[in-house]
Order: structure tokens, then sequence, then C-alpha cells
């Protein structure tokens, strides 16, 4: 299965709803193929998701949401696909960004290219920039390591990416974070935060055996971000015990626990819709189950996403 499966399906007036459905059959067919033995525990790792033009995190509505449902993709918005597969609790996540109905480089516009060349070179950047020093030949010399040099710091790597998107006239999307990924957690102990707000800051570089979520957003506008008055239906599972109190609820985090673990999971994706979002409250409040908000550009402008898994 390649990304470029579910490309070819975002074309105007495709239901956003539809396609993530038809992209989570795709992973789960995909994934049956492998590791076949009962002691591997596998499965999607992140559900497909598809983000309209202004939105930065992912999106993925519910079939009972009728107005959510019902939401189609417009012809020449850039949009954002997403999903993951995880395998023996190691998982990978890719995101691209597309033109809808864009079947060539004719069909895209000057400043929809300055956006995806933007986010393309600042994102070949950024892996370079997290290669671990010393691990890579010095060219002119040869294949001596290059061991005293140190790893840039964040402050460092920003300061570059930002060279980069600015000359294509576009910003760095606030809080842009790029995660460790650990066995069972995708959100690990590192972490680096691209264009971060006040009282956000990343933690540590990459090393040697590492594995990373590896994310680059741009925006045409300034690159800040707003909240959607959207349901935030994309949810995880955390290390949080709590003694849940309403059986619905219960019901809800023992149906999490056993088809997602501690991946990415989205509320379409339980058996029954409506029971789930009202179990899923509490388990929110509880901190047992981790919600992540729908967020999208402040300015409403179009905003471009990479995501690559990569091993260092």
């Amino acid at each position: 299965m390649s990304l470029r499966d579910c490309e070819g399906w975002c074309t105007e007036g495709a239901k956003i709803l539809e396609l993530c459905q038809k992209g989570d059959a795709l992973l789960a067919e995909e994934i049956a193929k492998v590791y076949k033995d009962k002691k591997t525990t596998k499965g999607i790792g992140h559900p497909t998701t598809i983000s309209p033009s202004s939105y930065v995190t992912p999106y993925t509505p519910m079939s009972t949401d009728a107005e959510e449902a019902g939401a189609e993709l417009k012809a020449g918005e850039v949009v954002k696909i997403q999903l993951g597969a995880q395998i023996d609790g190691f998982g990978t996540i890719i995101c691209d960004s597309v033109v809808v109905g864009a079947a060539d480089e004719e069909s895209v516009t000057t400043r929809q290219a300055d956006l995806l060349l933007a986010t393309y070179y600042a994102n070949e950047l950024l892996l370079r920039l997290m290669i671990p020093p010393g691990t890579v030949s010095s060219g002119a010399e040869g294949d001596k390591p290059a061991t005293a040099e140190k790893a840039p710091t964040q402050t460092r790597i920003i300061q570059l990416l930002e060279k980069v998107v600015k000359s294509y006239d576009c910003n760095l999307v606030e809080n842009t974070t790029s995660w460790q990924f650990e066995r069972n957690e995708i959100e690990g102990t590192k972490k680096i935060i691209l264009a971060p707000s006040e009282g956000n800051r990343g933690d540590g570089v990459p090393a040697l055996s590492e594995v990373w979520g590896v994310e680059m957003g741009v925006s045409l506008g300034s690159g800040k971000i707003k909240t959607l008055e959207k349901r935030a239906t994309l949810h995880r599972r955390t290390t949080t015990t709590y003694q849940l109190k309403r059986s619905t609820s219960r019901a809800i985090l023992s149906e999490i626990v056993s088809k997602f673990k501690t991946f990415p999971f989205s509320l379409r994706q339980l058996e029954d819709e409506r029971a789930s979002k009202v179990g899923i409250v509490e388990c929110v409040r509880s901190g047992v189950v981790r919600q992540y908000e729908v967020v999208g550009d402040k300015d409403n402008e179009p905003v471009a996403r990479v995501l690559s898994t990569v091993g260092e």
C-alpha cells in the first residue's frame, strides 16, 4: 500500500467520511497480509484522516453527525492525508498534502506551488538536521566521521527552517511537533517543536537507534493557530489509571484498549458511534484518554503538512 492510493481518491465532491472509511479498510487489508502468527499484535496505528485546506490537525468526521458526514472536498483546496499502522507496538505514521483536482503542474496556482515547495524543502532540511553528527561521512575527507560536530540546537533548527519557508513568503505552523516514537508510544520522551507558542519548548535531540515521527507544517498565512468549533473525534489511550464510574465509559475504554492499545483512533471506529460520544466524555475528563482538538489556521489560510516516520 502507498499513500498515493489515497491521494488518487481525493477528487472534487468526494465525501471526507467515505474517504476515511475507505482508507481504513485498505489499511486493514494490507496489515492482514503480514505477520500472520497469533503472537504478533498488529493493527491500525493511526486512522485515515483527511484535513481540508486551512485545517492543521488530522480530521475524521463521524457518520452520526449529519453535517460533517456530508462534508465534501472542494476543487483547488490543499488537503492533508494522514494514516498509519503498527506491528508489535511499533508504529509508523505518514502524512502528505495534495491539491484537489490538480491533474498536472499547470493546475496548481503560484501560491499553492509556493506552499508545497516550502513544505517540501523545509521538510528535507529538517530530516538532514536530525541526523546525529558523526553518522555520515564528511565528504572531502572520505569516510572520516565528523565526531567533533555537535547536533544543532532546536533554536538553530527553527532559524534555518524559517529562512526556507520565508523565501516562499510562507510561515511555519505554530507548535508543529516531531516526537520520538517508542514501543506503544508515539509521543515519547523527546520532541522538537517548531514555531513554539509561549510556554512550549522542545526537549532533546535525535540519537542513533531512535525512531521519530518527523512533522513539517507550513502556512500561507501567519502560521498562528486556533481551535475550531468541530467535535473532537480523534483520541488516544494514556497510561493514566482511573476507576470510571459510568458503565458506558467502562465499556468504551475496554473496547479502546482491546482494539487500539495506546495508538490514536477515531470515535467512528468504535462499535456504537452514538454511545461512544457519551462514554468518551468521562474517559477524557479523568485523563485515561487524550482528546485531540481540531485545530486550524488562525487566518483561514491554506496549510500543508508532511509527516514521516524515520529511524536514526
